[in-house]
């Protein structure tokens, strides 16, 4: 499935790079070709559109328009984790440090992409649902982070997540003294 299906953005690519080859994508090859790019890792080929990657812009969407056919809601949702996880870590960093605007770009960069990891999963959630259905996970990893723990895939627990990454990254706004809005 994944070599046949496009990449919605050049994030999403290198997402999917970091999760499924060996080093991720920090080592990543990104070439243009005819119509859009192939990003290169590991000997995995991920292609991304001009037309998607454009969409993604236009949207003003780090990971793409539409629903994800490389990742499941289950990864979706532990890749949100982790980028909050590394805001925080950023976020105490940068209170007992002194002000770095890279560190801030970073953390700021790390809790947008928390919130837009978890809106994406929740493009899987069928309206009126209470909790994302079995077909939203299709890898391993998406099933067993499901198994392992079932409220962290509903409806209400999807939702509160999401208004939590936006709200640490207003208030770090506020404490960085960087007021851009998304």
């Amino acid at each position: 499935m994944p070599d046949a299906v496009m990449a919605r953005s050049l994030v999403e690519a290198h997402v999917y790079l970091d999760l499924t080859v060996s080093g991720g994508s920090a080592g990543a090859e990104v070439i243009e070709v005819p119509d859009g790019w192939l990003v290169r890792a590991g000997g995995v080929e991920m292609p991304v559109s001009y037309a998607g990657e454009h969409a993604a812009r236009e949207a003003r969407t780090t990971f793409g328009t539409g629903r994800s056919e490389l990742l499941d809601a289950g990864q979706w949702v532990l890749i949100g984790g982790t980028y909050a996880s590394r805001a925080l870590e950023g976020g105490l960093f940068y209170a007992a440090g002194p002000a770095d605007p890279q560190r801030v770009r970073a953390v700021e960069t790390d809790w947008t992409y928390a919130a837009d990891a978890v809106a994406e999963a929740l493009k899987f959630l069928p309206e009126g649902a209470a909790a994302l259905p079995s077909e939203a996970f299709w890898t391993e990893m998406g099933r067993s982070a499901r198994e392992a723990e079932p409220g962290r895939f509903t409806r209400a627990k999807l939702e509160s997540d999401l208004a939590f990454y936006r709200q640490s990254l207003a208030d770090f706004r506020r404490l960085a003294g960087s007021a851009r809005p998304r």
